[in-house]
């Protein structure tokens, strides 16, 4: 029963996802978009009054006195923050920084009201974040921690990595606990109770800004002119051809804001739950099955086709999606059916499934990083830029928001 229930609340949340980035046609999404329309125009004033009431200084900020660096996106999910995030965090460590990685840890498990209530009554104090990665070892697992963190955690030996809905309090741990002294908010741009030094906004290229409207019609979180709080802005998915019209239209919200284009590389197929590594070029000719849990399952699924397999089936779940062992009955019985060779699936993915899982046609995982295509020499030469300029002047936006504070 509760299976069934969970198919059924899925399934309706898969809806208005198609219903919002124009999937579905008739009579029914039709009406539901305009349901959505007006849900929308109201979602826009209060997204504004919030803005305008920090920029007034009604509601403050709270600077840490270290760098704190926002990397997040105009829209909902799907512009390949986590890479970005994840390859930041290297170069800041490599280059001597003590790095921590604050994220409120989207859907994931949080530890039962009781603990808190016991943690208040014996502390007097709200509970520490939790502790996901202390540089050292990983200490939650992906349910506790959320995918995105254990993911970091996992890939990132040397960084902290902290969940707590609460950043503010998160960051002045990282401070104390870790004596961090660079902390990267991620998916922060909206967050605005932690102050940025450096806002840094991704913009998927291949889908910008959806129809141009906000939840939950559209897939913005604030309206496009809000382009115009970003430092440095990172045109992901980028297939190297210049889209003039989407710089222009960056460009005149943010005038002379630096673009930094990139693109998300395959780098090898690493086996579920074991060591193994293949070369891309084993996808080629092979039958596979494909599935996600992403927001964009069709970026993910061209990358497979491009590396030259054959998909067979594919399996689309909800972004952050659970997977459950009655989910992998039904994928291995397609996959034995079809006769596929290996069922291939994203890294974000491979985090929520289930350990310990027989796997009668064996997974992996595409491993994805990030090419620096224009606007800078490389990654290391991008974070040199944003976080070590030679002059040891500010951004003009970080200056402007030094200057009010």
């Amino acid at each position: 029963m509760a299976h069934w229930l969970k198919r059924k609340l899925n399934a309706f949340e898969q809806f208005t996802i198609d219903v919002i980035f124009g999937r579905r046609e008739g009579v029914g999404p039709t009406l539901f978009a305009g349901f959505l329309h007006g849900l929308s125009w109201l979602f826009s004033g209060v997204v504004q009054a919030r803005v305008w009431l920090y920029r007034k200084r009604i509601l403050h900020d709270q600077p840490l006195g270290c760098l704190v660096v926002v990397v997040g996106n105009l829209t909902v999910g799907g512009t390949g923050k986590t890479p970005v995030v994840e390859m930041l965090a290297r170069a800041l460590r490599d280059r001597g920084r003590k790095v921590a990685i604050l994220s409120r840890g989207y859907r994931s498990k949080a530890p039962p009201a009781w603990k808190k209530a016991l943690w208040w009554f014996t502390h007097t104090s709200a509970p520490p974040p939790r502790i996901v990665s202390d540089g050292q070892d990983v200490l939650l697992d992906s349910e506790k921690a959320g995918d995105e963190p254990y993911m970091l955690a996992r890939n990132l030996p040397g960084v902290v990595v902290l969940v707590d809905k609460d950043r503010v309090k998160a960051g002045v741990f990282a401070i104390k606990r870790f004596r961090c002294d660079t902390l990267i908010l991620d998916d922060g741009f909206q967050y605005l109770p932690l102050k940025g030094r450096l806002n840094l906004l991704l913009v998927d290229k291949t889908n910008p800004f959806g129809n141009g409207q906000l939840l939950p019609r559209g897939i913005l979180r604030e309206p496009i002119k809000h382009l115009k709080r970003a430092s440095y802005v990172f045109l992901t998915k980028s297939d190297g051809r210049r889209d003039p019209e989407l710089e222009d239209l960056i460009q005149r919200h943010n005038p002379g804001v630096h673009m930094i284009e990139c693109a998300h590389r395959p780098q090898y197929l690493q086996r579920l739950g074991g060591d193994e590594r293949r070369a891309l070029i084993d996808l080629q000719g092979k039958r596979v099955g494909a599935f996600s849990g992403i927001a964009v399952p069709e970026s993910f699924e061209a990358f497979v086709r491009d590396l030259g397999g054959r998909i067979e089936f594919t399996r689309r779940f909800l972004d952050h999606y659970r997977f459950s062992y009655e989910d992998f009955v039904e994928i291995f019985s397609e996959a034995l059916a079809r006769k596929v060779e290996y069922i291939v699936t994203t890294e974000k993915d491979a985090v929520r499934i289930p350990e310990g899982m027989p796997c009668p046609v064996p997974i992996f995982y595409l491993r994805l990083e990030i090419e620096i295509l224009r606007g800078a020499n490389g990654f290391d030469d991008a974070v040199g830029r944003i976080c070590f300029p030679v002059t040891g002047a500010l951004p003009a936006t970080e200056a402007a928001g030094s200057a009010a504070s």
